[in-house]
């Protein structure tokens, strides 16, 4: 019996040094991949230095298009519709005749009114050589001093009757001239509203005429982009030449007239209290007649500037647990997460609001894999931010083709019913 227990009192023993002998060469393996862990090479990445810059921005808004020179034709005499000169749809030129509404009852009335004009000089005449008899007369107290102010009377009388007759003729001639309809501007004429033979009067709409080149883009700035534009503009003494507009219609892009290019003529003075905007204007060259008025539009100035502002590349920001956030190294090149306010977005680049100063070491290359205390083997950043945007989507986009070839065929596939119940 007392073999028994120490046998297996040593059996014991012998097992519980094994679990140690185990054990230990457990901590062990643990222990040097630790060290190696610590050991790990430095993290390569782009790193630049924050500094105060001009930052080019990219930013376009919704507009309406519309001509500045629409011209609606209107009747401005009574009459029956005789002519019209047109097709519509046609392109007019200033000036050209368009419609025609009873141009002989009109000169009928010019020619009464010379007429009238004949006879009130004629009258002025005789009145005028009356008052001089007159007054000859009265020099030898022939006549009383009545009868000659009687014939100065009726020669101002005379006179006040050729004014009329000459107002009267004026005007006869003016309703001749509307009775021509013609082109105020160049453009495309619509449809007539009015067909010949119907009876028209004054106020009456005939048609439109829309210029199509130039056309006026008139659209709003948020107040922000608004006093940044002016404190550019008053540094080059409100010289506008510096600002390029385009314009891009939805629908059109990549055809020949998808886009057209334009300058800035307006920036206003006031800022919309309802909008927060403050209102702007371009015009554009449309010579071709591809773009037309009532497109809803998107207009992009180019040269417009944040000044003195901080910003990285859009790519070095990423999502943390207190908000967006970018990598900065301390003076041991370890990455520290730092939370950031973010402003505006200029094409590759996202300005800082807050949470940068200048001197900081930004990691600003592709962030992935990156943690807090990881340290990193500076590279130098080029300052081509675009560049360094493709060349992370590019990488991303391999890696994405390589997992996907990767991927044995029918591997997605679901399986045969009589598979799924052998298994």
């Amino acid at each position: 019996m007392k073999r028994v227990m120490h046998s297996t009192r040593a059996s014991l023993v012998t097992l519980i040094a094994v679990l140690a002998l185990t054990a230990c060469g457990q901590e062990q393996p643990s222990q040097e991949q630790q060290g190696q862990q610590q050991e790990a090479p430095p993290h390569a990445v782009e790193v630049a230095e924050v500094s105060r810059q001009d930052i080019p921005l990219n930013k376009s808004y919704p507009s309406l298009l519309r001509s500045d020179s629409e011209v609606t034709l209107v009747a401005r005499v009574n009459g029956f519709l005789e002519e019209r000169h047109f097709e519509p749809g046609q392109m007019v030129e200033e000036g050209d005749r368009l419609y025609t509404i009873e141009p002989d009852l009109y000169q009928a009335t010019v020619n009464q009114r010379e007429a009238d004009l004949q006879s009130a000089r004629a009258e002025l005449a005789r009145a005028q050589r009356d008052a001089q008899r007159f007054e000859q007369l009265l020099s030898q107290n022939s006549v009383s001093r009545q009868q000659y102010d009687q014939a100065l009377a009726e020669q101002r009388v005379a006179q006040a009757s050729v004014a009329q007759a000459e107002a009267a003729l004026t005007s006869a001639n003016l309703d001749l001239g509307y009775s021509n309809v013609t082109a105020p501007v160049s453009g495309m004429i619509s449809l007539s509203q009015v067909n010949v033979g119907n009876l028209v009067t004054s106020g009456t709409e005939l048609a439109t005429i829309t210029p199509l080149d130039p056309l006026e883009v008139r659209f709003q700035l948020p107040q922000r982009d608004a006093f940044e534009l002016r404190r550019q503009l008053a540094a080059s003494a409100g010289d506008m030449s510096s600002i390029t507009a385009h314009l891009s219609v939805p629908g059109l892009a990549g055809s020949a007239g998808g886009e057209l290019a334009g300058r800035l003529n307006y920036l206003g003075s006031r800022v919309d209290t309802g909008t927060s905007t403050v209102q702007a204007s371009a015009t554009f060259d449309n010579p071709n007649g591809d773009v037309l008025p009532g497109q809803f539009v998107r207009v992009r100035l180019e040269g417009l500037k944040r000044f003195d502002v901080i910003a990285v590349p859009e790519i070095a920001v990423t999502q943390g647990l207190m908000g967006p956030r970018v990598f900065v190294l301390d003076d041991e090149s370890k990455a520290r997460e730092r939370t950031v306010q973010l402003g505006d977005v200029a094409g590759p680049w996202q300005i800082i609001v807050d949470g940068l100063e200048p001197g900081e070491r930004v990691v600003v290359g592709d962030p992935a894999g990156l943690e807090p205390g990881m340290v990193i083997d500076p590279v130098r950043f080029d300052g081509g931010a675009e560049q360094l945007v493709d060349d992370v989507e590019e990488a991303e986009a391999q890696e994405q083709a390589e997992a996907a070839a990767e991927v044995p065929e029918g591997a997605g596939d679901a399986p045969a019913e009589g598979e799924e119940g052998a298994q």
